[in-house]
């Protein structure tokens, strides 16, 4: 298999079939072998019966259906365990990201860089989370050593066989997918891409999503100086544990296990 691409999915069963069709039309000759993993995160709508419909006429296509909500992160890596592919991009359900692009990406991955994000132009997202994002790429930048900060960690992205054997090496309760990548090599291309207003609907990720994943940030990845102080560490990681469970009534995330999930 030359490109597996996976998506996870959440209330979004009125994009999935035009999804899907742009992703087809634009792939179909110009890679010879693709397969399309949609990963169901336990949505609240009909859209493990699209994903069922849609692999059912599409041989390309690959469905697996969560028992419960785990989170993009923990969707991407039930997919990432499941792929064949030489090669590996990572996308969004909502069409913000643009299909036509993934053949790009997959080029410069050709080009023997282990690891491509892409760098938004003409964002399409409102100003309160472009504002977040802007500092999310500082902070990260920060707790990450081996993170340039022109190097954006957009959820679009992809990455080589070789970054992902060591990317499902990881099996822990917890995690951050941007670390575990950018852990793996310094081999990174960036290129520039147009983003798209959403599909259809309106986006779930809120300010509480963000938070989570700052919190996830700092109590996942190894910052030295934290490590070195581990009471800190612990009443850090304590605090945010409290503060998410009860204040945000949000569960911490969990690593996907195999008997949770439903492949078709």
């Amino acid at each position: 298999m030359e490109l597996s691409i996976i998506i996870p999915v959440y209330n979004s069963a009125n994009i999935l079939p035009e999804l899907v069709k742009q992703i087809e039309f634009n792939l179909k000759d110009k890679i010879n072998s693709f397969e399309l993993f949609l990963v169901n995160d336990n949505s609240k709508d009909n859209s493990w019966d699209i994903i069922k419909k849609l692999s059912f006429n599409k041989s390309f296509i690959k469905g697996l259906n969560l028992k419960k909500n785990y989170g993009q992160h923990n969707s991407i890596m039930a997919g990432l365990n499941e792929c064949k592919g030489n090669f590996i991009i990572l996308m969004d359900d909502d069409l913000q990201h643009p299909p036509h692009k993934i053949n790009d990406i997959y080029l410069e991955l050709k080009k023997n860089f282990d690891v491509c994000y892409v760098n938004y132009i003409r964002r399409k997202h409102v100003m309160w989370k472009i504002f977040f994002s802007k500092a999310n790429n500082i902070l990260s930048s920060f707790i990450f050593p081996k993170k340039p900060l022109q190097v954006y960690t957009s959820s679009f992205k992809g990455f080589n066989k070789k970054v992902l054997k060591k990317i499902i090496e990881y099996k822990k309760k917890e995690v951050f997918l941007d670390w575990l990548i950018l852990n793996q090599t310094q081999n990174i291309i960036t290129i520039n891409i147009d983003h798209y207003e959403r599909y259809e609907g309106e986006t779930t990720y809120d300010i509480k999503n963000l938070l989570f994943l700052w919190s996830n940030m700092i109590t996942i990845v190894p910052i030295l100086p934290l490590r070195l102080s581990s009471p800190f560490l612990f009443f850090l990681k304590l605090f945010l544990r409290i503060f998410f469970n009860i204040f945000l009534k949000k569960n911490t995330n969990e690593q996907f296990l195999i008997s949770d999930y439903t492949y078709k």
